[in-house]
Order: C-alpha cells, then structure tokens, then sequence
C-alpha cells in the first residue's frame, strides 16, 4: 500500500513509522531484524530503509603510487526491503539517490523495486562523498533531486529511457521527498529551498518527510510556507533524540539544525550519558505530544537501527 493511502485509512489517527540503516557489510540481515522487532508492536505501516552511496579509498601500491578504490560499506537494501516486507507484512520505503547512480542505474533499480511489489520509493539527491566538498554526480547521472523524481515519474507513466521500447508497462511508486524546516545546508534561504521543493511536487512528488528538527516551531512554520506557496501534499516531521553530548556539536554541523538553548543547556548540566539518553528521549516525547495534538497524520523517527530510545518514545505516544 502507498505512504499516502495509508495515511487517508488512518482516519485522522497519528500513525508510527521509522528509519533503519542497512547493516555494514559482513554482517546479517539478523542485525536488520534485532532493530525492528522491538518497535513491530507500535503497528508501523511502513519503514523507511536509508541507502549510503559509495566511498573512495586510496590504497598505496608497492610502486608507492596510490590507486583508487570504490568501496560499498552498506550495500543490500533492495534485498532488505524485500524481507522486511516478506517477515513483517509491512511496506518497506527505500531511499534512492541520485549520488552514486546513473540514469540507467536507477532505471534498472526501479524495475528490481518493482518486481518485488515496493510501492513507494523516497527520491534523495544525497550528500557528497567524504572525499569532495560539494555534491557531484556520476556521468549520465542526477544533479538533483527534481530530475530524479521526474524519472520515477515517467516510470509511472511507462516512459523509459530507451524510446524504443514498445508496450511498455507503467510503474506504480508513491514518490516521498525530503523537507527541511530550516532550510538545506546548500540553500540561501529558507524561501528559495521552497521554491525547489514545490517543483519536486509538481514533478510528481506525493508526500514530504522533514530533516529532523528540536523545534516544533520551526515544524509549524515550515509547514505554514508550504502550504501558503499551494504544497498541498502531506508533510511528515522526521524526529530523532539526543543521545549523547557529541550531538550537541555534530547535528548543527551535519545537518544545519539548531538546537534549543533549553535543551542544550539540561545536555551540557548532564551527569553522564544515561541521563543525557533519558533527556533525549524526555524532549522527544513532548515534541511528539504537540505533534498528535496538531493531528500530524504521522510521526517519523529516525532510529538509526537502535530500537531503545525510540521504544521508550513509541511507548508514551503510541
């Protein structure tokens, strides 16, 4: 079923979903299932795979030359979707990006998705590799998001890369694309970050899922500017809690999102890890709280494979 019937079934109920990462390489899909199976009794509709695109290491050669080596730390996720979805009875949402992939590629992606009856796809740009500053796409791939969302669009409607091919059948995805209440770290600003993502809707986008965020403030404003530039489409806030004093550094610094000083403060004043956990979880639980109370249609959490935390939110919302 797609992300956005089920929300239109839920009748108004908040619904629960998360995010996994797929498992580094050499380890089983065990791994996968350890993370689920502690949230399966909050009846998610469906859960969002992360994919992560290649990295590049430099291996020096007796020649004292280096050589350049393509390494995949986190490869599976179509065979991840198709058991979560064969053991769960759940849809499973994977992440396609544009860094990473040809247009063919993806193509090809696309069709594996579709034989395995995956309904819904979310369409990412996705972050540079480690070794270059800015985003750069392979040749003959995606320079952004926009386009990728146009392919899958076209899938939709049979239209495949090789003109050629005759009778061709149509896909049938529900499109997710990504939101962020405080702007993307490349935009200007928050109003041109707009503008791009309305055209990610008018490509053929269904729905949004936000970049996390601490603010709910932030949430409703961002969600108040898109529905006054005519996003009509539903709007999913991503969540994700504080779990060590590291995150009060990295978060603003990874992803553009600022911290509330309330919070920042009860992390720094924190005895020790433990407790800044049980602050995490605290302040999650009560943005969590407004959010139902605003009659979000679903709460999005972004449990990076560790069930603990989000178990504990799950248990107080759900």
């Amino acid at each position: 079923m797609k992300v956005t019937e089920h929300i239109q079934n839920a009748n108004g109920k908040t619904l629960f979903s998360f995010e996994i990462l797929p498992p580094l390489k050499g380890q089983n899909i065990q791994s996968i299932f350890d993370g689920i199976d502690p949230l399966m009794e909050f009846d998610p509709p469906f859960i969002d795979v992360t994919y992560h695109r290649e990295e590049y290491e430099f291996k020096e050669l007796d020649n004292g030359l280096l050589q350049k080596k393509v390494v995949k730390k986190r490869p599976g996720t179509v065979g991840i979707c198709a058991a979560i979805q064969n053991k769960y009875d759940v849809d499973a949402v994977p992440h396609v990006l544009c860094g990473g992939f040809t247009k063919e590629d993806t193509e090809n992606l696309l069709i594996d998705l579709d034989f395995l009856g995956i309904e819904n796809v979310v369409a990412l740009r996705g972050d540079a590799i480690k070794s270059e500053i800015y985003f750069r796409p392979e040749n003959e791939g995606h320079h952004y998001a926009t386009e990728l969302v146009s392919q899958i669009s076209n899938l939709n409607n049979g239209i495949y890369l090789d003109n050629d091919l005759k009778n061709t059948n149509t896909t049938n995805f529900c499109i997710g694309v990504a939101g962020y209440p405080e702007k993307h770290m490349e935009a200007p600003s928050l109003d041109s970050d707009i503008y791009y993502l309305k055209q990610k809707i008018k490509n053929g986008a269904d729905y949004i899922v936000t970049q996390m965020f601490f603010d709910n403030r932030k949430f409703f404003a961002f969600v108040d500017k898109c529905r006054a530039n005519g996003i009509t489409v539903p709007i999913i806030p991503g969540l994700k809690p504080i779990a060590t004093k590291k995150q009060l550094n990295q978060i603003p610094h990874r992803f553009s999102v600022d911290l509330p000083d309330d919070l920042i403060m009860a992390v720094v004043k924190a005895k020790d890890n433990e407790a800044i956990r049980q602050i995490g979880i605290e302040w999650c639980i009560e943005q969590s709280r407004e959010l139902v109370k605003a009659g979000i249609p679903v709460l999005h959490y972004y449990s990076m494979g560790k069930a603990e935390n989000i178990r504990s939110i799950a248990t107080e919302i759900f």
